[in-house]
């Protein structure tokens, strides 16, 4: 079974805070789309083939919680991976901890769906997900077979990858 993950490493500059040097709550945003954008890469969907094809995901939903500070110079480590998969829409989850403590600093889940442009029409989600993925189909959805991943406990933290 495939469970793709991304990990990114990002250094807090001047840009990412503010008067105060901690982060700025939008720059974690920033990090998030960095991480999403290579992950996105490992699902077939490479800047290059949505560009050409015209397809893109778009974010529908962001949660996100802020757990601790992160401040000027920070080296930031974020964990990224796919989490849930659905017949429209799919699911993101982003973990961001400080290296030099591990602390979790941000913990986020996406809802994306795939949109055609220029006409900004929902799509499905290719079909090859429906085998690649199938392991992380919601139970929800009609189609999904009847066992869904397990869900963490504790909303801040993601399972191990496979």
């Amino acid at each position: 079974m495939e469970y793709p993950t991304i990990q990114t490493e990002t250094r807090v500059m001047f840009f990412d805070t503010d008067c105060a040097a901690v982060v700025h709550n939008i720059a974690y945003l920033r990090i998030i789309e960095v991480a999403r954008t290579l992950l996105a890469e490992q699902l077939g969907m490479s800047l290059a083939f949505m560009a050409a094809g015209q397809q893109y995901p778009v974010v529908v939903r962001t949660e996100i919680d802020y757990r601790k500070p992160a401040a000027l110079g920070d080296i930031l480590i974020t964990h990224g991976r796919l989490e849930s998969v659905e017949r429209m829409r799919f699911w993101c989850a982003f973990e961001i901890r400080r290296q030099r403590d591990d602390a979790v600093v941000v913990t986020s889940r996406q809802m994306l769906a795939l949109v055609q442009m220029p006409a900004g029409r929902p799509i499905r989600l290719p079909a090859e997900w429906n085998e690649r993925f199938a392991h992380l189909r919601k139970a929800r959805d009609p189609i999904a077979p009847p066992a869904a991943p397990p869900v963490p406990e504790d909303p801040g933290t993601l399972p191990p990858s496979a």
